[in-house]
């Protein structure tokens, strides 16, 4: 009888990406994948993630339930969490195999090590000096649509509140040759849209000499199925005029684009460490807005961050207003032990955070309906995700507003042309052209 194993994955675009790529590795073995199944599967793997505290405890939860239900499973967990905290993992009854954020092509071996020594096995090692990207990779994302295709790792800036740095380790990027051809076998699997993604996707290039993350866009643009490329999040820095235009020149960037703010005041932009003010970030998005107009700006906000003063987050949301984004996701500081920003005075209260997290949803929404509002009765391409019930269709167009549409044809995974209509809630009803 074949061996079989489940996954659980906790954190980001990049985890679960990276969680599909080891399913696979397990997949081409011979073993089955019984999803979401925390009580028969002869492997566990826990794919965990460290971006906050409260994200380690929730790794170790998993790990402790897992094994509680599952005695005799073998527990393999890797991650960010594992590498950043290798002897605390090490110290979790039951747990047998810890792999860091490196050396995951060899979870399968490493299992069936185990199982024929049954002597925990620990490969966590130091990722300073680390150029290399790990070859890893995936070449379908089951029940989606659109997949996503990790093209970089590590990063570079050591933002004052974040551990990932540490977790992932310096800039490392895919070649180019290797990232495209991915993107072949992606798109002769069906996928119509790509998104590329990566702990710091827009420095990708750096490490590799002349190229850049627009050098790469361009040529996945070649490949004729695939109709649309999208990016997860990046930084301000890598919009020029140079990468609008030939973005534009593609016919297949979404006009959408995740720029990650973290606050609307210099005061604590230069205290996150994070390079750049707000004025030089405005101009970034009026040049998005001078070549794609409607384009769907979207971003991430923490509230209550160390030092944060009433006047402070007045600016933040001033300038969130201003800019004008389609959709906030809002983050509550959250000291994470071993940054500089878990030592700095003046930490907010927590009620403070909570009250600001809330202030700045009803912003949120706000802006979501006057965004929907400024796309309504206009044409619109729209790639179809799910069937949510019989002749209903939910999608996105390429400016990330979700699409509702009604049908009597089979629509999933195609993409169509529809009409946007009134909205409701966070959805905008569309029509079929």
């Amino acid at each position: 009888m074949s061996k079989t194993y489940s996954i659980m994955t906790l954190g980001c675009k990049v985890n679960q990406y990276e969680s599909e790529a080891v399913s696979e590795l397990f997949s081409k073995k011979g073993y089955i994948n019984v999803e979401d199944n925390e009580e028969n599967a002869d492997i566990y793997i826990i794919n965990t993630c460290t971006v906050t505290n409260l994200s380690d405890r929730k790794s170790r939860q998993v790990i402790r339930r897992v094994k509680r239900n599952n005695p005799d499973a073998i527990v393999a967990v890797m991650g960010c969490y594992s590498q950043v905290a290798p002897e605390n993992v090490a110290k979790i009854e039951g747990v047998d195999i810890i792999i860091g954020t490196s050396e995951r092509n060899e979870i399968v071996d490493l299992c069936e090590t185990f199982e024929k020594e049954k002597k925990q096995l620990n490969t966590v090692r130091s990722l300073k000096g680390d150029h290399c990207f790990q070859d890893i990779s995936t070449k379908s994302t089951p029940g989606m649509t659109r997949a996503y295709m990790k093209v970089q790792d590590g990063c570079n800036r050591f933002c004052s509140y974040c551990i990932i740095p540490y977790a992932r380790g310096p800039i490392r990027s895919r070649t180019l040759e290797d990232s495209v051809a991915e993107a072949k076998a992606l798109s002769e699997a069906g996928y119509k849209e790509i998104i590329l993604t990566g702990i710091h996707v827009g420095s990708y290039g750096y490490d590799l000499g002349n190229t850049r993350l627009i050098d790469l866009i361009e040529k996945i643009a070649e490949i004729e199925n695939i109709r649309r490329i999208r990016l997860s999040s990046i930084e301000q820095g890598i919009i020029t005029e140079d990468f609008m235009k030939r973005a534009l020149n593609t016919g297949k960037v979404c006009d959408h684009f995740h720029l990650s703010l973290q606050s609307g005041s210099n005061r604590t932009l230069k205290n996150m460490n994070r390079k750049y003010t707000k004025e030089e970030f405005f101009e970034k998005t009026e040049l998005i807005r001078s070549y794609m107009p409607l384009a769907g700006l979207t971003t991430d906000i923490i509230t209550g961050f160390p030092g944060e003063s009433d006047q402070d987050f007045k600016e933040s949301y001033d300038f969130v207003e201003k800019v004008g984004f389609s959709r906030i996701h809002i983050f509550k500081y959250s000291k994470r032990q071993g940054t500089v920003a878990a030592s700095m005075p003046n930490q907010v209260d927590g009620n403070i955070k909570i009250e600001r997290s809330d202030v700045m949803s009803e912003l949120n929404e706000r802006l979501m309906k006057e965004f929907a509002e400024k796309n309504a009765n206009l044409k619109k391409s729209l790639l179809v995700e799910e069937e949510i019930e019989k002749g209903k269709f939910l999608g996105y167009t390429t400016n990330y507003i979700r699409c509702l549409v009604n049908s009597d044809e089979p629509l999933k995974n195609k993409i169509v042309d529809v009409e946007l209509k009134e909205f409701d809630k966070d959805i905008l009803r569309a029509k079929l052209v």
